[in-house]
C-alpha cells in the first residue's frame, strides 16, 4: 500500500461508489481520502459508507483520512406556474418575497437577507451563471432586474450573488444537524462550503468542539478577499473551483489557485484543488488533455491533494478514473522540472526550533544519501511542518494516535503509521527503523532522518533530530515499540 507519489488523492463516494468492493479498488487503485458529501444521501447511508471505510482500514492496516463536506447554504429561487420559464435578453424580470408560483416576469426568493444587502448594478446569476440579471433597483420585498444573458430558468433553480456578501452563517440549520451526526461518526476532515468570513469558521469550530479538524473551501469571491484571516483560523482549505468559477471571471481562477496553494504551503496547512478535474471521466474511460494538464498543473503547484468529485461518485468509471490521476501524479513527480519548481517556491519564512529542526531534516536528506524522514508526531504539528519542506525522500510520519494518523493522510507525502507510545528517543530510533524496512522505505545499511520532540506525547516540541541506520541490531533490539 506504499504509494508512488506524494501529492494525495481524494475521492467522493456517491451511487457508483457505496459497496465494499468499490470502495476498497478505489483506496487500493490510489485514493487517500474519502469525501462523504452531506448534499447527497440520508445519514443512514452516509454511515453506511464510514462503517465500510472503518472495515477497509482494519482489513489492510493502513489509517485512511475521511472527509465530511456540509451543503452550507445554497441560495434557490422558488418555482413557477409551468415549471419554468423562458428569460429573454433585455427583458424585466423580479425577484421577491411573495411565496407564490412564478410567472414570466417575477419568482419568489426565499432568501430576505439578499433583500438587506444587494444594490442597484449588482449582478444576480442563474442556474451556475447561465443566465445573468442585472439589478436596476431594490425595494423591501422585491429586486428589479434586466436580463442581460437569458435563457430558460426552472423550479429551485440556483442563484448566486457574487458581489454581494450576504449576512448569514456558512451553517444553515441542516448543516448544524449534519455536522453533529458527522462529528458523532468520528470523522478527520470537516469541510465548511461557501465559506464568506473567519467568523464562518469560528462557528463550526465552536460546534465541532475539537472532534474533528476544519477545512475552508473557498468559493466566493469574498472568502478569496478574506483569504488570509480565513486561513489562520482553519486546519485546510479546499479551493473549490465550480462556484468560485461561477461568481468570479473565469480568467481569473488559475491565478487565484496559483496564490492560495502558495499560501497554504507556506503555513504548512492542506490544500485541496477540487471541481470538475477529470470531469469527462463521468461518461468515458479517458480524460480530455486539458485535463490531465488541470491536473499536472495543480501537482507542479505543490498542492497537498487534488480532488475526484462526479467522476467517483456518480460515474461510469470511478476506478479508472482513481488509476489515471495516480498515473498523472507519478509522471508529474518524475519530471525534473518538477523538483525545480517545488524547491524554487519553498517558503523561507522559518521562526521557530520545530521549523529548524524540519528544514534541517530536510536539507540532511538532500545532501546525504537518508532514504527516509521519519518524524515522530502526537499532533500531527512535525509531521505537517515535514510536510511543508516537500524534501525528495520520502516522509513516514509515526504516531500512537488513530486519529492523528488519519488527519495526516490528507497531508503531501505523509505516510502514516500506528506506533506503540514511545518515552525515550531511543525507542523512537528502534520504531523508525523498524517501519522503515517494514514499508520498504529503507533496506539494511541503509540511513534514515528521526526528528521527535522532547518530552514524547507533548504537542509542538519538536527539538531533536538523529541520523540512524537501519540494521538488523537495531531492528532486532531487544527494546520494544
Amino acid at each position: 500500500m506504499r504509494r508512488l507519489r506524494n501529492v494525495k488523492i481524494v475521492a467522493t463516494l456517491g451511487p457508483a461508489s457505496e459497496t465494499y468492493d468499490t470502495i476498497r479498488a478505489l483506496f487500493e487503485s490510489g485514493a487517500d481520502v474519502f469525501r462523504l458529501n452531506m448534499s447527497h444521501g440520508s445519514h443512514a447511508e452516509i454511515k453506511s459508507k464510514h462503517t465500510i471505510i472503518r472495515q477497509i482500514e482494519k482489513d489492510l492496516d493502513r489509517p485512511i483520512a475521511i472527509l465530511a463536506d456540509l451543503q452550507g447554504p445554497k441560495l434557490r429561487c422558488g418555482v413557477f406556474e409551468n415549471g419554468s420559464v423562458d428569460l429573454q435578453n433585455d427583458s424585466n424580470f423580479l425577484f421577491d418575497l411573495i411565496d407564490k408560483p412564478g410567472n414570466q416576469n417575477r419568482v419568489f426568493l426565499p432568501h430576505k437577507e439578499i433583500f438587506n444587502v444587494i444594490k442597484a448594478s449588482d449582478s444576480i446569476l442563474v442556474d451556475d451563471g447561465k443566465i445573468r440579471l442585472k439589478v436596476k433597483s431594490v425595494a423591501k420585498n422585491q429586486i428589479k432586474c434586466i436580463v442581460e444573458i437569458g435563457g430558460r430558468i426552472s423550479d429551485k433553480k440556483g442563484i448566486n450573488v457574487p458581489q454581494t456578501i450576504i449576512p448569514t452563517t456558512a451553517l444553515s440549520r441542516k448543516d448544524k444537524i449534519d455536522l453533529e451526526f458527522a462529528c458523532n461518526l468520528g470523522i478527520d476532515w470537516l469541510a465548511l462550503s461557501f465559506v464568506q468570513r473567519a467568523k464562518d469558521v469560528n462557528e463550526a469550530r465552536k460546534l465541532a468542539k475539537g472532534r474533528t479538524s476544519i477545512l475552508s473551501k473557498i468559493e466566493k469571491p469574498s472568502a478569496v478577499t478574506d483569504f488570509n484571516s480565513i486561513l489562520e483560523v482553519s486546519d485546510g482549505i479546499m479551493i473549490a473551483r465550480g462556484d468560485l468559477g461561477v461568481e468570479m471571471p473565469v480568467q481569473a481562477i488559475p491565478p487565484i489557485q496559483k496564490r492560495l496553494v502558495m499560501a497554504c504551503r507556506h503555513v504548512a496547512k492542506p490544500v485541496i484543488v477540487a471541481t470538475q478535474m477529470l470531469d469527462s471521466m463521468v461518461d468515458s474511460p479517458m480524460p480530455t488533455r486539458a485535463e490531465v494538464s488541470d491536473v499536472a498543473t495543480a501537482i507542479y503547484e505543490g498542492a497537498d491533494a487534488v480532488m475526484l468529485s462526479a467522476e467517483s461518485a456518480a460515474g461510469n468509471f470511478p476506478i479508472d478514473a482513481v488509476k489515471t490521476m495516480d498515473n498523472i501524479a507519478i509522471e508529474i513527480e518524475n519530471d525534473p522540472a518538477y523538483r525545480e519548481l517545488i524547491d524554487s517556491t519553498r517558503s523561507g519564512q522559518r521562526k521557530t526550533v520545530a521549523d529548524a529542526i524540519t528544514v534541517a531534516a530536510r536539507e540532511i536528506a538532500e545532501t546525504t544519501e537518508v532514504t527516509a524522514i521519519c518524524c515522530f508526531t502526537h499532533s500531527g504539528t512535525t509531521a505537517s511542518l515535514v510536510s511543508r519542506e516537500r524534501p525528495r525522500v520520502p516522509i513516514i510520519a509515526l504516531t500512537p494516535l488513530i486519529k492523528t494518523a488519519r488527519r495526516l493522510c490528507l497531508h503531501w507525502g505523509a505516510h502514516c503509521v500506528i506506533t506503540g507510545h514511545v518515552d525515550r528517543f531511543k525507542k523512537a530510533v528502534i520504531s523508525a527503523a523498524r517501519a522503515a524496512k517494514k514499508y520498504n522505505f529503507a533496506t539494511i545499511d541503509k540511513q534514515i532522518v528521526v526528528t521527535a520532540g522532547v518530552p514524547f506525547n507533548k504537542p509542538g516540541t519538536t527539538n531533536i533530530i538523529r541520523v540512524s541506520p537501519v540494521d538488523e541490531k537495531l531492528i532486532f533490539s531487544g527494546d520494544h515499540e
